[in-house]
Order: structure tokens, then sequence, then C-alpha cells
């Protein structure tokens, strides 16, 4: 396993270095210069002038042979291209355009309050969606089967925003359970986030549902199942132990492909509640054109999400003992 996990190291680094250039290509050759609006409209050419200068935005994309021909083979990277990859392997973003602050103290500063959103949510979806898909299952092509099944695709083709501005209107506004926008720090931010939770579960519970309930019909149909019950096995017994354990390679896929994204938090839900996360420090650089912080987020965005590929596969070889990583 431990050769495997090597070649899959390595074998990530050509995705993450196309995302990279890919994001290079988007904000600095396809994005133009952002120069003159940072500056203003009133801004004079000195200024605009030592902002290029400030970013490093008046040094050439690619190659610098004008640095090549006075210092030589070093001062030929001297250039925008290679700058950009730098500071992603070093990890050293730089500052942010829009309020001057360092962005890796930023990221590691917001991640607390997006973890504290995305982790609740995603663990109770997780545990709910799953109970109730063998609950469905085991009762499947009953009144109640097709009743759930129909309020899952209901709640699949609502808007994620609607769920939101329900919420805050009847939850928040009307009945006041819950405070409609904010953040604080320490066991006072719970009920912050007890509304964000809530609906972030709702809203993803249909897709959930539908998906594991196809998971565990696939496997309840076994004869296995048809033995254990014969045997006189309780229908807890068989739900939770066989037929979950035998669902668990599609549930892996799609609980550890979701848990780096945890990390980057949830735009929407962090927008509206005004919760101090990286989703809405993400969406805030994008309408701001801050492009340092937007390469930051990519580039973590992408390394976290090769990890999950990478997790993925070993944990196919942890619960299914037929699966031999090479």
């Amino acid at each position: 396993m431990k050769a495997y996990i090597i070649r899959r190291l390595i074998n990530m680094i050509p995705i993450v270095f196309g995302v990279m250039v890919i994001t290079f290509v988007l904000f600095r050759m396809v994005g133009g210069d952002i120069s003159a609006d940072i500056a203003g409209k009133a801004a004079s050419a000195q200024t605009i002038k030592e902002i290029r200068h400030e970013y490093g935005w008046d040094k050439p994309l690619f190659f610098n042979m004008q640095e090549y021909h006075q210092s030589g083979i070093k001062g030929l990277f001297d250039s925008q291209f290679f700058h950009h990859m730098y500071s992603c392997i070093t990890f050293n973003f730089g500052k942010s355009i829009r309020d001057k602050r360092d962005i890796w103290t930023t990221i590691k500063q917001r991640a607390i309050p997006s973890l504290s959103l995305t982790v609740p949510m995603f663990f109770i979806g997780l545990i709910s969606a799953i109970t109730l898909s063998l609950i469905v299952g085991y009762i499947r092509g009953t009144i109640g089967d097709k009743t759930i099944v129909v309020i899952c695709i209901f709640g699949m083709s609502m808007p994620f925003l609607s769920y939101i501005i329900f919420g805050q209107y009847v939850f928040a506004y009307k009945l006041g359970w819950f405070p409609v926008f904010g953040y604080e720090a320490g066991l006072a931010k719970i009920k912050y986030l007890a509304l964000p939770v809530l609906i972030g579960v709702i809203s993803g519970l249909g897709s959930e549902v539908r998906f594991y309930r196809t998971v565990v019909l696939d496997e309840i149909n076994a004869d296995y199942v048809r033995t254990a019950r014969a045997k006189g096995a309780s229908i807890h017994r068989v739900l939770f132990k066989h037929v979950l354990k035998n669902a668990m390679i599609p549930v892996i896929t799609r609980v550890v492909l979701a848990i780096p994204f945890l990390f980057l938090g949830s735009l929407l839900l962090e927008r509206f509640f005004g919760i101090p996360g990286l989703g809405d420090f993400f969406i805030t650089a994008l309408n701001s054109s801050d492009y340092p912080v937007v390469n930051a987020m990519t580039f973590i965005g992408a390394i976290l999400y090769v990890i999950g590929l990478i997790a993925t596969d070993i944990c196919y070889a942890l619960v299914d003992p037929r699966i031999e990583l090479k």
C-alpha cells in the first residue's frame, strides 16, 4: 500500500500543476490588468504603475528576457508565472488586494467558522440520510416508501436559496427561534449556527436519501439478506450490520470525496447568515477580483480534492479485503 500511496502522490503533481496553470491563464491573461480598478477612476498613471509594481504585474508573463541578459539564468524566471507557482508551492500567497491582510493567516482564521458550520451539517446529514435510506429500502414498494421518494424529489427540486429565505423568514424573523444574522466566537456560536446547519441538512437530505436508497436496494435483494432473515436475525441487525457493511463502497465514494469541501465552507449559507468563513471569503474575493485570494483558495481546493481521491482508494481497501492496492 505504501508504494501505491507514493505513486498516487507523484501522480497528483501534474493535476495540481494543471490547476495552477489554468488559474494563472484565467486571471492574469484572460482577466487582464486590474491595476486601474484597484487604484480608482481618479488615480494617476504613477499610482497605477506603483500598484502594478507592488503585485509584480509589471513583470513579463512567462520569461523575463531582460533580466536574463542582465543576471543570467536566475533572472529568466523572474516573471509573473513563476512567481505564481512559487507562491502556491510555498503557501506564501501574499496579501489580499481588498483588505491588505496576509492571505494564509486569514485562511487559517476563517477555517474555524467554516468547519463549525460544515462538520455538524455533514455528520448530521450523513447519519440521517443513511438511516432513512435503510428504512425506506426495507419498506420498498409500500405507501411509506413512495411518499418519502416523492418528498425527496420535491426537496431536490427546490432551489437552495429558497430554503435559506424560508428559514430566515419563518424560524428566525417570525418565530424568533434563531438569530437572523451574525456570528460569535466560543459556545455562543451555537445559536448562530443552529439554523444554517438545519437548513443545510434538510436541503441536502432529498438527494442523499435518493442515492443511498438505490445503494440499499441493490444489497437488500441479495441472497445473504434472505439467509440472515431465515436464521432469525433482527431487522436492525440485518440493515445496520449486513446491508450497510456491504454497501460501504459507494457510500465511501460519496462521503470521502465530500470531506475536502468541508474546509472550503458553504458559500450561500455563510453569505446570508454572516458567518465569517472561507466560503464568504472566497465569494467576496470573486466579487472584488481579488486574484491572490482566488488563487490561494483554488490551489488549496485542488490539493484537498486530490488527497480525497487517494483517501477514497485507501478506504476501499480497508472495508473490502478483496481490494488490494499495489
